[in-house]
């Protein structure tokens, strides 16, 4: 038992799993956010590098059954429709990864951070920019931005979704893309903590064990999602960026 739970008390155990339940429920209501609230969850009461690599393998298993929730055929056009946004991202992801012992990942979290919360800010306010027509270069910056701090942080979600809400993406097609970025992401993030030493034997079996909340709650999320229109999924799609915004300049600030 003491190897799954990474030697936890039994109370801070079934304290993650909690955490780990309300991540899938989040992610399969918007499709985004599991990252963030693990990593700032888990991270309040263990070590920041057994948080990180406890989301690793619930992150790939909800993605990917995210993105192939309506078919292969559904993901193949998707995954052609944002090659642009895939390709950069990943590269990237892999370079910025092996980097998160050199670069102060604080300063990216910050600037990330106030981006993302001021460009939410002003959508729940009213203004909804539209990238509908805009040159692929945006598709590619916004796939960079993403990549990097996935690699530094294992948070790609809020440039990703700074993108589709700006293409105005139906909520099934945004639920389907996410999983489909944030899968390919989740698998480039295995094999770079792998690499880095954040993924091995004494921290696999616990990211193995949140697999079980994270796919539950993922369910939960999904019935909650179907319920709700599209109005009402992009302003609550809105409400948990702007919290992942703030939460990114929370981590900036403190260093974390």
């Amino acid at each position: 038992m003491d190897i799954i739970s990474s030697g936890l008390t039994p109370a801070l155990f079934c304290l993650a799993l909690g955490v780990t339940l309300l991540a899938g429920v989040v992610k399969g209501m918007v499709g985004f956010a599991m990252p963030m609230i693990m990593i700032s969850g888990l991270s309040s009461f263990i070590a920041p590098e057994l948080a990180l690599a406890a989301l690793i393998l619930p992150t790939v298993a909800t993605n990917l059954q995210q993105a192939f929730r309506h078919g292969a055929d559904e993901v193949w056009g998707a995954v052609k429709r944002f090659k642009i946004f895939l390709v950069v991202g990943g590269v990237f992801l892999l370079c910025f990864a092996q980097l998160v012992n050199v670069i102060p990942s604080h300063i990216m979290l910050l600037s990330i951070g106030i981006i993302v919360s001021l460009f939410t800010a002003i959508q729940l306010l009213g203004w909804s920019p539209s990238f509908q027509h805009a040159p692929k270069r945006f598709e590619a910056l916004f796939g960079a931005a993403a990549g990097a701090i996935g690699g530094l942080s294992g948070i790609w979600g809020p440039p990703t979704v700074m993108y589709l809400s700006a293409l105005d993406v139906a909520k099934k097609e945004s639920l389907r893309i996410q999983g489909i970025i944030y899968g390919l992401g989740a698998i480039l993030l295995v094999m770079s903590h792998i690499g880095s030493g954040v993924l091995n034997a004494k921290t696999l079996p616990f990211s193995v064990a949140m697999l079980v909340p994270a796919l539950l709650g993922l369910q939960i999320g999904f019935r909650l999602h179907d319920r709700i229109d599209q109005k009402n999924f992009k302003r609550l799609t809105q409400i948990f960026l702007f919290v992942a915004g703030l939460n990114l300049i929370r981590k900036g600030v403190m260093g974390l």
